[in-house]
């Protein structure tokens, strides 16, 4: 049994990971454990908050309790407001603290874009658009092409959670014909039900937030799993970079 650890921040989309987890292999278990929010409310300071040290090492702990064998942050914006070194940083930080291997879902999309070949980015986002923006920052900091930024405005957290429709229309805002792959950010959004949808209707691959930290946390314990309902990245060979 492989165990897979994910620190989720409130109680927003949380549902998806076990949907994920019983599209993957019958041996791979999903340990989720909730740490606070603080306010919710897509704002650049309070979301940096959010994953502060304290906060994630609050919670670190009963994960490695329960068995998990890496831990990943679930969350996009509470990694990636810190700017590229602040966010390896925090991984390094929570590794420390949780005597595993961790990364974050901003590290989840720049690894699983990378994966699949996808060099020219387009980023539809829930957040405001300088949050969207600091996001690009990111992905441009790991080294690639960021050809489209849409910002949604969503205030919060618990706003985007009941979006149903509304994640296509979402991503049909942020797509760019020259992109490569469309990235959804945002792990309060729920996406796992509509990645093959999303992915026919756009007729490229489409990373989003849940779907990124759960094979995130599956490359550091070296597992690759195909699940074709959970789009392009969970069914294509790695992609050598050159």
């Amino acid at each position: 049994m492989t165990a897979l650890g994910f620190l989720y921040p409130g109680h927003f989309a949380e549902d998806d990971y076990p949907r994920i987890e019983q599209l993957l292999a019958g041996d791979i278990r999903v340990d989720l454990v909730h740490t606070d929010v603080g306010e919710d409310a897509h704002r650049a300071d309070l979301l940096r908050e959010m994953g502060s040290p304290q906060r994630l090492a609050s919670s670190a702990q009963e994960l490695r309790l329960a068995g998990a064998e890496a831990v990943v942050w679930a969350c996009t914006s509470g990694s990636f407001l810190r700017g590229w070194e602040g966010a390896h940083e925090q991984v390094r930080t929570l590794a420390r603290t949780a005597g595993m291997p961790a990364s974050s879902t901003a590290f989840g999309f720049v690894h699983a874009a990378r994966e699949i070949g996808a060099r020219r980015l387009a980023v539809a986002a829930t957040y405001p658009d300088d949050v969207a923006q600091e996001f690009a920052s990111f992905l441009r900091a790991a080294g690639a092409e960021v050809v489209a930024v849409h910002g949604a405005d969503a205030g919060a957290a618990a706003q985007v959670a009941t979006w149903g429709d509304e994640v296509l229309a979402l991503a049909r805002a942020g797509d760019h014909a020259d992109a490569d792959a469309v990235l959804i950010p945002d792990t309060a959004l729920h996406t796992a039900a509509h990645l093959t949808a999303l992915e026919k209707d756009l007729a490229k691959p489409v990373l989003t937030a849940n779907q990124v930290t759960v094979w995130e946390a599956l490359r550091l314990v070296d597992r690759r799993v195909n699940a074709p309902s959970l789009g392009t990245l969970f069914t294509r060979e790695p992609v050598v970079q050159v």
